[in-house]
């Protein structure tokens, strides 16, 4: 009884400095002047595959979402011993509702009846969503993808994933003007879109204490922009 209060004690506190670590991770690691943009390297391991092609309603451009195969071990017992086998999935996004979502390296874009594709950035990504605004599409005719991806390795682990501070991002429907509305080392709480006047608001937290994480004791900006100007103006507001 006296080992195993022992091995639990040890595998408590064991776990309590696996969560204090995690914890204590900064999402920003700040080393003298930061630079305007952290580039990750890209794993040239990676296997490029894209998904069929999507079609949003009412546009004249199928979206075609780039991302990288997935193949993932797992451990299979046998009556000779353990091995193990490989899950191959080609799937690397979801669709629905006019959003696309998934952790894509890149989307590509081809206007109907013409055989080019053209990416949407030759810079190093990771897209977590990607959503039409039809309602806006409908009444304005300003046809509008809004993205929220990561691209700065803010946290310089040379990589990019959710770890990251994550950005709000617009282009047309074609994939062109390709534009950053959240400021760099904000990072994005949320966004919605007020159907009724156009306008597109969005929250942003910025580490003002330099901390490398954010918290209660940073500041909270708000934003939005006029989705029914073909310029996208980004105005500030308090509403607290």
């Amino acid at each position: 009884m006296k080992k195993l209060h022992i091995a639990l004690l040890g595998l408590s506190v064991l776990l309590l400095t696996s969560c204090k670590e995690d914890a204590e991770k900064p999402k920003v690691i700040y080393g003298g002047a930061n630079k305007e943009k952290e580039i990750a390297k890209i794993d040239s391991t990676d296997i490029e595959i894209a998904d069929l092609p999507i079609h949003m309603e009412g546009t004249n451009y199928l979206i075609h979402p780039v991302g990288d195969l997935s193949i993932r071990e797992r451990g299979i017992k046998t009556r000779y011993g353990s091995s193990s086998v490989n899950d191959l999935s080609f799937t690397i996004s979801n669709y629905g509702e006019n959003e696309i979502t998934g952790f894509l390296q890149n989307i590509k874009f081809q206007k109907i009846g013409s055989d080019s594709i053209k990416a949407l950035t030759d810079e190093p990504v990771l897209i977590q969503t990607a959503t039409y605004l039809k309602s806006v599409a409908d009444k304005t005719k300003n046809q509008i993808m809004v993205y929220t991806m990561v691209d700065m390795d803010t946290n310089k682990d040379g990589k990019l994933d959710t770890s990251d501070i994550k950005a709000l991002y617009l282009s047309e429907i074609s994939g062109d003007k390709l534009t950053k509305l959240s400021d760099s080392y904000q990072e994005l709480i949320d966004w919605n879109l007020i159907e009724s006047t156009n306008r597109l608001y969005f929250r942003t937290v910025e580490d003002t204490n330099k901390n490398g994480q954010f918290d209660k004791m940073d500041v909270v900006h708000y934003n939005y922009v006029d989705l029914s100007n073909k310029q996208w103006k980004i105005v500030s507001y308090k509403p607290v």
